[in-house]
């Protein structure tokens, strides 16, 4: 059963009441945006990957009611829906692959069972972590697997899919997480299997996750209504580093250089920070893959 990450503590951030309209970036399969209804707020939910749209079926008394409209489009396309609509009280962005996307072996996502190396969010979106995989070269391949992957094997992993697909192309998962697991010395009683971060870099920049998080950040100013919320789960450092230095340089008054007695005006001050809330030991029990998610937030003055 899929369990929507931080529930209750996203609830509690995003303070949704009847009257109020949320945005719910990343739909997956409805957790987040069933509790924003059932506090009576009326939602809009994005989701790039069809399945999750089609998912939404299950929603179709609040649908039909307008309480709930479900669309196809990333969450990058953020300004523009809030143009459309006039503004929101609240706005949730769940970063990340999805669980039902780790689940479908056909998705390519997961190394946890065989499938094609694809890790599109998007089917319709042009190009497969296997495209990257054929097509980059030993320098750009190690500097996206220590760039997007914080991997610190970048070089001799680079090294091994190079050698590799001189002899047949890396099509598969299980052959990319194999040739991986070979490249530096297996597991060895690590907690993290070693091709981790190697399908981490590749799904980020089969995706543009990090260009995509970029653009809808920088719209949430202007599409929240003064006293909205914004809420980012983050599960990884690099998306995590960019939502904290987002909030933390639109909640500050005065910007102050180094040697600088006076600050100046901020011209971007416009958020309260909110507190980090962090997976409950309990709810990391239940739900491992919680286990690396950060929930960071603020309102709008």
């Amino acid at each position: 059963m899929h369990r929507p990450v931080l529930l209750n503590e996203v609830v509690t951030m995003l303070e949704p009441r009847a009257g109020t309209r949320f945005l719910d970036g990343t739909f997956g399969r409805g957790g987040h945006t069933a509790a924003l209804l059932e506090a009576g707020a009326r939602v809009i939910a994005l989701d790039q990957d069809p399945a999750a749209v089609e998912a939404a079926r299950c929603f179709a008394p609040q649908i039909a009611s307008g309480q709930l409209a479900v669309e196809q489009m990333n969450f990058r396309e953020l300004a523009t829906v809030a143009e459309r609509t006039g503004g929101f009280d609240g706005i949730l962005l769940d970063l990340g692959v999805s669980s039902p996307q780790l689940d479908c072996p056909e998705r390519g996502f997961s190394f946890q069972a065989d499938g094609p190396l694809d890790m599109r969010m998007d089917p319709a979106r042009p190009g497969t972590a296997a495209d990257l995989v054929e097509r980059l070269n030993l320098t750009e391949l190690t500097r996206l697997l220590f760039d997007l992957g914080g991997e610190t094997k970048a070089r001799p992993i680079a090294r091994a899919i190079v050698d590799a697909r001189r002899t047949a192309p890396i099509i598969s998962t299980l052959q990319l997480a194999g040739i991986v697991e070979r490249a530096v010395g297996g597991r060895r009683g690590a907690k993290l299997h070693p091709a981790t971060r190697t399908f981490q870099a590749l799904r980020i920049a089969v995706n543009d996750e990090l260009g995509a998080l970029d653009q809808a950040l920088a719209a949430t100013p202007a599409a929240l209504l003064p006293g909205g919320r914004l809420a980012v789960i983050s599960f990884h450092e690099l998306e995590d580093r960019r939502v904290k230095r987002f909030i933390e340089h639109h909640s500050q008054p005065e910007l102050r250089a180094a040697g600088m007695a006076f600050g100046q005006p901020n011209p971007d001050y416009c958020f309260q920070k909110l507190r980090r809330v962090d997976p409950s030991p309990e709810e990391v029990t239940a739900n491992p893959r919680a286990r690396s998610a950060r929930l960071r937030g603020a309102i709008r003055l």
